[in-house]
């Protein structure tokens, strides 16, 4: 399974990596990742029109997006568009961060998994 990171460089500024999560067979129930620890959940909704400029990650977590799209965007210029189901695990707390931004109007909403320090 493939997720979308962002996390600050040593330059300061957030970049993105696609990253493979791992998972094990087990037969009739599956494919199925190691655990990751977690500190609860979150749910959010925004509206169509939110554009957030620069700002970081408040905390390591994983962002599942579950209706309407996202676009990110990191300090080179690069976008990358989160639609329904994509998963971005969130990991620049520090530095400048990313702008987001919605995408043809529509509302959004997501789950937000805080994540226990490594």
């Amino acid at each position: 399974m493939q997720i979308l990171r962002v996390y600050t460089g040593n330059d300061g500024e957030s970049h993105f990596e696609d990253v493979d999560i791992e998972l094990e067979d087990r037969g009739p129930m599956g494919r199925i990742s190691a655990l990751w620890k977690g500190r609860g959940v979150m749910f959010r909704t925004v509206e169509g029109d939110y554009d957030l400029d620069f700002h970081n990650a408040p905390r390591r977590q994983f962002v599942i997006n579950l209706t309407g799209s996202v676009d990110i965007e990191v300090g080179d210029g690069t976008v990358r568009r989160l639609g329904p189901g994509g998963i971005l695990l969130a990991e620049d707390t520090t530095g400048r961060g990313h702008i987001s931004r919605a995408v043809d109007g529509e509302p959004r909403t997501c789950i937000f998994i805080p994540l226990e320090d490594d």
